[in-house]
């Protein structure tokens, strides 16, 4: 009977489940929905993992428009490529708006920009300044042609497709030329300027856009109901890991751990957070392509200061761990585009507490080298014993409760009188009388 019920209420269970799939679907089949994505910071790859999936989502809920809301100092151009190619085949309306107020789309925000079927901008933004950087090394004159080149031609491709001015964005490109959100919409770089997504939602209304596939889409947004589609917990840590700064402080706080850890075996602790740290660090430092060449400076200096701590050298290694250190760090993103750069007051920061850590703990090595012996026979040389029978020169001492056999340094002593241990041979100890001044 307890079976046939269990039966019952699984097939009920399962029905309702059905049941609330089928109007689920329903409900995204409606298409009367915009999809809100919300980018802030610089292009990395989980951001154009992000836009892709929120497109896709887009699509496959039939959704009015997918809205990029953007406030990017720019990123790596191979995330850009993937997310302008992910808008520029999208099978629903893209729209990038550019806030909230203040906010910027340089760089690669401005491909981004360009390549959506409509674009606004928020009061006070910008957009421009998309000349061609390298990421991690300072690129040859040629290769820094051909960059400037490509860019330029893709830009232009893309501004043409979209029917927005090519020589604008060519400008942007070779000049690094900025825009603000009234010039842009006076030379048609964007469409309109919208205080908020509701100025947004009214100004894309009505207006018809061809999509990828040659289709002409009309956008109905009276009475759409916006959905916002933020990153994932996963993605939103990536994302704020994948920044050059952040990238620097774990790498130093990584570090920091590993030395600890091998300078005090057995700690535990800050091996295991350095250990973590590092392995952020080097996922941040490759997704950002980081110049080798600072990397190894940085690592010269770790074994620096490593080698400073068990072989003391006055500081001279200490001082080469600096410099190296400074070094690595300044070329680590050189060349790179502003944003794309560790900040100059972070390096000077971390190499001061750097500098002052291995200090400490050579300062602490020198000590602990330097510390009396308090185990072992040694620890015994300099503590006070009696006299239990007379020296004589030889005879029988007191030290902490245990009988010692004894011989005196010049001269005798009684019984009951203290003397100072100088020497233990085995298991003989060699006294003297105390000095008692005067």
């Amino acid at each position: 009977m307890t079976r046939k019920i269990a039966r019952y209420f699984y097939l009920a269970l399962l029905l309702i489940s059905t049941i609330l799939l089928l109007a689920g679907d329903g409900a995204h089949a409606s298409g009367n929905e915009i999809t809100i994505l919300r980018v802030e910071g610089n292009i990395v790859p989980v951001v154009a993992d992000y836009i892709s999936r929120g497109i896709q989502e887009a699509e496959d809920r039939g959704s009015v428009a997918c809205i990029i809301e953007m406030n990017t100092p720019g990123g790596l151009l191979d995330s850009t490529e993937k997310i302008v190619q992910r808008i520029m085949n999208a099978n629903v309306p893209v729209v990038v708006y550019i806030a909230p107020h203040g906010a910027w789309a340089a760089s690669a925000g401005t491909f981004i920009t360009v390549s959506s079927h409509i674009s606004a901008m928020a009061p006070a933004s910008s957009i421009g300044a998309a000349h061609p950087v390298s990421v991690g090394e300072e690129m040859p004159e040629e290769q820094q042609k051909k960059a400037t080149e490509y860019s330029s031609a893709w830009i232009q491709s893309i501004a043409e497709k979209r029917g927005r001015d090519p020589a604008l964005v060519d400008a942007a490109v070779r000049e690094s030329k900025s825009f603000t959100a009234s010039q842009a919409v006076d030379y048609k770089l964007v469409d309109f300027v919208a205080d908020d997504m509701e100025d947004v939602i009214r100004g894309i209304n009505g207006r018809q856009v061809t999509l990828a596939s040659g289709r002409q889409v009309t956008i109905n947004a009276t009475d759409a109901v916006l959905r916002y589609s933020e990153m994932t917990g996963i993605e939103k840590f990536l994302h704020m890991i994948s920044n050059p700064n952040v990238a620097y402080i774990l790498l130093s706080i990584g570090s920091i751990g590993l030395i600890t850890e091998i300078s005090n075996p057995g700690m535990i602790f800050p091996g295991v957070i350095g250990g973590i740290c590092l392995f952020f660090a080097f996922y941040s430092l490759g997704v950002l392509n980081a110049y080798w060449a600072g990397l190894l400076l940085i690592l010269l200096a770790w074994g620096l200061f490593i080698t400073e701590i068990f072989v003391p050298a006055y500081g001279i290694l200490t001082t080469g761990g600096v410099i190296s250190l400074l070094i690595g760090s300044f070329i680590l993103f050189s060349g790179s585009d502003v944003s794309m750069q560790v900040n100059p007051a972070i390096i000077v920061i971390t190499t001061a507490i750097f500098a002052a850590f291995i200090a400490f703990l050579v300062w602490a090595t020198v000590r602990g080298q330097m510390r009396k012996v308090t185990t072992g026979k040694e620890a015994m040389v300099g503590l006070p014993a009696i006299v239990k029978t007379e020296l004589k020169p030889k005879g029988m001492v007191l030290v902490d409760g245990e009988i010692w056999s004894a011989e005196i340094e010049g001269g005798t002593a009684q019984p009951g009188e203290e003397v100072i241990i100088s020497k233990v041979d085995n298991l003989k100890l060699y006294v003297k009388k105390k000095n008692t001044g005067g």
